[in-house]
């Protein structure tokens, strides 16, 4: 199932081929954890792994399929349709029906599949025709079609700790067989732990990282000589990582949450980091100026009304400059909400007011508030007895609600 040949890039090649070489996740597959019971009693029913790049979720599915002698084929959710489909579903009938072998259907990036795609496996699922393991990095629940969901079990997979990339990178500079034992490398063990820490959590950048530091410093003479990989190498190596950061999925709202919440909670130092995880990551620098302006007003208001000017300002900033320099902007508006006094009172004064406006819509302005530019409208008693507040010293007794709504309060607090 694995291809050792040196043209295989060194993640594929070092892809886990049991659970003794697999690392990490050991909430799920650890020794007497739930997934590990299925699979070793050979008692897998359709399975869906969720998590971010790099974790293993293909390797798992390569390892179920060896562990239970079942016929793997993997489609990507990507680059399949439905004759992809068709062909693998007659294969897996005619292997269950003339060997009575499973067959392990597994779809990487299985959100990309349509509903009508998704429609078409279900059917197989349920007879047994194949056991499917879906890979996602999106949340299933908005992804995967209910009656498909119901019918797997789903398995959230995290990023991998440091200390555990720091095996596998460990691992492939040893193996002779698949890695790069064979090779004369040296690498000391801060360059190592800088590789696992800059990779985010993902097994397949650390070892991409490492197999492009090695070939930029090897010399193809057909001599094997001695390679130096420095801190230097690694970070030029991974210089173009990805952020753990989708501008269209799940993780974006989770990070502009983050962000809201630090902000309500007045943690300037994490919002600040979320702020910087966004725009870092990509993030369209007026779309979260957009929502530090909302928050100006919702979560601090009238309790320091500056914010929204700081907030309407940073907008401008980011509209007139762009990235990266209205980064600061950001910075200063995001700051100053955060350490400002809150306050949703305005917030929740427009709920409940709208509230009122829907139900109370049929009720009149009051006559003495309406404006009477014609002297019908003046005979019929518009504006009559309205009382002009500018001559009038001090406070002036004047209902401004619809008699239905008289000393109706809003703003509470």
């Amino acid at each position: 199932m694995i291809n050792s040949t040196p043209n295989v890039p060194l993640a594929d090649r070092l892809r886990p081929r049991n659970f003794r070489e697999f690392v990490g996740q050991e909430e799920i597959v650890g020794e007497g954890k739930l997934l590990r019971k299925l699979i070793e009693n050979d008692e897998t029913s359709s399975l869906i792994f969720w998590g971010p790049p790099g974790v293993g979720k293909t390797t798992l599915a390569q390892i179920i399929a060896e562990s239970t002698k079942a016929h793997f084929v993997e489609l990507s959710g990507v680059m399949s349709g439905k004759d992809d489909l068709r062909k693998a579903i007659d294969v897996a009938e005619k292997l269950l029906e003339k060997e009575s072998q499973k067959t392990v259907l597994f779809i990487d990036e299985i959100h990309r599949w349509s509903k009508a795609q998704q429609d078409a496996l279900l059917p197989y699922v349920e007879r047994g025709t194949v056991t499917l393991i879906g890979a996602t990095t999106e949340n299933p629940s908005f992804e995967v079609i209910g009656a498909l969901l119901s019918r797997s079990r789903v398995f959230i997979l995290k990023h991998l700790e440091t200390p555990e990339i720091v095996r596998v990178v460990r691992r492939a500079l040893v193996d002779k067989e698949r890695g790069l034992g064979d090779e004369k490398i040296e690498i000391d063990s801060e360059t190592i732990d800088l590789l696992s820490e800059l990779a985010g959590g993902d097994a397949r950048s650390a070892l991409n990282g490492l197999e492009l530091a090695f070939k930029s410093k090897s010399k193809k003479t057909g001599k094997k000589e001695s390679v130096v990989i420095t801190k230097e190498d690694v970070k030029e190596a991974l210089q173009r990582t990805h952020l753990v950061f989708d501008k269209q999925g799940e993780e974006f709202y989770n990070l502009i949450s983050a962000l809201h919440k630090s902000m309500r909670g007045s943690d300037a130092n994490a919002a600040l980091y979320w702020l910087a995880r966004m725009l870092e990551g990509g993030a369209d620098p007026l779309y979260v100026a957009r929502r530090v302006l909302r928050f100006a007003a919702e979560d601090i208001g009238v309790a320091d009304s500056r914010a929204l000017l700081v907030a309407n300002a940073a907008y401008d900033a980011c509209h007139k400059i762009g990235l990266p320099e209205c980064n600061v902007h950001l910075a200063e508006a995001v700051v100053y909400c955060a350490l400002a006094k809150k306050s949703n009172v305005l917030y929740t004064a427009y709920v409940a007011a709208a509230a009122d406006a829907k139900n109370t819509s049929h009720l009149g302005v009051p006559l003495h508030l309406r404006n009477a530019p014609t002297k019908f409208m003046k005979e019929i008693g518009y504006g009559k007895d309205y009382k002009y507040n500018p001559d009038f010293d001090g406070s002036v007794e004047q209902e401004y609600f619809p008699k239905e709504l008289k000393n109706k309060k809003y703003l509470s607090k």
